[in-house]
Order: structure tokens, then sequence, then C-alpha cells
């Protein structure tokens, strides 16, 4: 066993906080000594306990001591105070003899390898680096960007429609592809559609999967439209409810929508398509809300694509040809004149969901 067998097992276990940790970052702890390991630990949720400290809990409680252990972490332990202590002074006090890292924090405020240089800690850095930084790239792209990672999901038929000409949807796909995309909305803090899609779907944004947390439901609707009956607004599941709407709506019904639907509504600027979303986007980061998913209708997706805002994407393919000059796209609006100017997927996964395709890969990183 050797350096990059445990950084895989950090990232494993880091693995297990997607979805619950915001705009704080995925980090996986281990802590071996004399060949053995002795802690591990994860950061579990938004605000609580880093890797680091958890993995030092964990080694504690079973009666361990750590000094001349070596710590395995998946990113650069903090150097500053925030929600916790920062991670390197408990390493320091445990007399950890080395800290192996796998990536460096791009955020400005962690200079963690100098503090545990400086305090005669071996450091190792880079081991799997490439595998760490794809764990985080939401992560770093948000604290570089200061808005949320955009995912774009959406279901099509073989020749590119997301409806019948009659606008009927249910069901492109299959039942798995479905419950795959639904495991998405569990991954991600929030999910987001125009009001198109609340009238048209009358969608919950809901998992409906019992173990898994729902998103935050985040609503376009620059005029204010929703119906107070609408299913988005039913709130058996706790989870938060954000719409954002332009002066164009009605001040009254913003008031009760607050008060006897608990939701939270927010005045933007207006767009010719609606909301301005890089607006939309800066209020939500500051909510922390680090990742959302986009599962808007033709029109929104587009608005999203033209002005770059879209990071990742997820396409389940049917093997269904459902035709028709009306029939709704995935992406509608102007669209783009020259091939040449058409941004190319990166990173490019192909796999197979039942008989669908689902095909994904990266429109915007921090190195584009």
């Amino acid at each position: 066993m050797n350096d990059k067998y445990f950084m895989s097992l950090a990232i494993k276990i880091a693995e297990k906080g997607r979805g619950y940790n915001k705009t704080n970052p995925l980090v996986g702890a281990v802590i071996v000594k004399d060949k053995k390991i002795i802690g591990m630990g994860y950061h579990e949720k938004f605000g609580y306990e880093h890797a680091e400290n958890n993995a030092i809990k964990n080694a504690l409680r079973k009666g361990f001591t750590l000094e001349n252990s070596i710590l395995y972490v998946t990113l650069e332990p903090c150097s500053h105070y925030g929600k916790q202590k920062p991670c390197c002074e408990l390493i320091i006090k445990h007399k950890i003899k080395k800290v192996v890292i796998g990536s460096l924090d791009k955020n400005k405020e962690v200079n963690g390898v100098r503090i545990l240089k400086d305090s005669g800690i071996i450091v190792k850095t880079g081991v799997l680096e490439q595998e760490c930084n794809k764990l985080n790239k939401e992560f770093f792209y948000s604290i570089v960007e200061k808005k949320p990672y955009v995912i774009f999901k959406s279901a099509i038929s073989l020749d590119g429609k997301i409806a019948t000409y009659t606008k009927e949807s249910k069901w492109i796909t299959s039942k798995k592809s479905r419950e795959y995309g639904r495991l998405l909305r569990s991954k991600v803090d929030g999910i987001i559609v125009g009001i198109n899609t609340v009238i048209e779907d009358d969608p919950y944004l809901t998992t409906r999967i019992l173990e898994k947390k729902n998103p935050i439901k985040i609503i376009l609707d620059s005029k204010l439209r929703i119906k107070y009956d609408a299913n988005v607004l039913k709130n058996k599941e706790n989870n938060k409810t954000y719409i954002f709407t332009t002066s164009y709506a009605d001040i009254a019904k913003i008031k009760t929508l607050e008060q006897l639907k608990g939701v939270e509504v927010f005045i933007v600027k207006k767009e010719e398509m609606g909301v301005n979303l890089n607006e939309v986007l800066k209020i939500l980061y500051k909510k922390d809300i680090g990742s959302i998913l986009l599962e808007g209708g033709g029109t929104l997706a587009y608005s999203f694509l033209e002005k770059n805002l879209i990071n990742k994407i997820y396409y389940f393919i049917a093997p269904k040809l459902i035709g028709g000059a009306n029939a709704k796209t995935s992406l509608e609006g102007q669209g783009i004149s020259s091939i040449e100017s058409v941004e190319k997927i990166k990173n490019v996964k192909v796999d197979i969901i039942d008989e669908d395709i689902l095909i994904s890969g990266d429109l915007i990183c921090l190195q584009d």
C-alpha cells in the first residue's frame, strides 16, 4: 500500500458529502501510522467539522496517538478561521509527522502548505492531483467565479425533441433514466426552472428518494405568474423555494407567497427573455448555493447557453422519433449562427441506461 492507495480511499469517502456541502469543498482524510489506517473522516455537511478534524477524532476515539502518523487529505488543509477552527492548528497540535495532499486550494485565504512546513511537518503535494481536482471542480469554479456551477440536464428523443407538438412529454426516456435524473437532483444544492415549465408540467422538483435530500427549488418568473396551488409550492419535504421576479410582479402577491407559502422572493433586473441570469446566480452564491441543476425548457436553457453559464451537460437520449416542426427541442432561442463558433463539449462520456444513451461532458471549466 502506497500514497496513491490511501489517497484513493480519501477520495472515496469524500464523495459521501456530495450534495450536502453547498459552497464548501468535498474533502476526505485518512490517517496512517505504522502502515495501518488508524482514522478516517470526511466533510459531512456545510458548516460542520472538516475532514481532518473528523479523522483525528476517529483515531482518538479508538485509543490511538497521532504523533509520527501520516495524514492523507484530498485538499490542502485550511489555515484561516471560518465556521470551524483551522485544520493546520489541529495537525500541528497532535504532532502529525507528515501530510500528503491531493489538491491545492484555490481560495487565497488558504496557506496550509506553508503553515505546515514552517511548523516542521513534512508535506507532499500532487498525489492523485487530477482525481482530487475533479472531485472539487464545482467548488473550485464557484469560489473563483462567485457563482454556482450549472449543470444542464435534458431528456430528448433521437431527433432532439423534448415533447410532441401537443406538448406531451411523459415519458420520453426510460424509468431508469428518470431515476438517474432524480439522483442528480440529490447531488446539487438547487434545481432551477422557468415559469413555463411550472405552468405546463406542474412538477414537484424533488428527488422522490427517501434517503436522499431534496435540492432548493429555484423558479424564474419575471411577471410572477405562478399559481398558489402549484405543486412546486407544496413544501412537504421542508426544502426551501426561491422565486426570482422583476418589478413587473404584483407586490401583494409577493407578500402572500412569502407569508402563506414560505417562499423567498427576489426582485432582480429584467432582460428581454426574462430575469437577469447573472444577477440570479450571484444572489444564489451569496445564499451558499454552489451548484444547481438546470431543468427548464428550451428557451431558458438557451438563455443560459448564450450567456456562457452552463458548466456541464447530461443528455438522456431515447431511441424514439417524434418529429414535428413545432415540437419543442432542448435548446430554443435564436440559436448559434456559425458552426465555427459552436463550443465543443469536453471530457465526453457515453453510458447506456436501459435502452437510452446518456451523454455527459463539460462546457465551461476554470481552465477555459
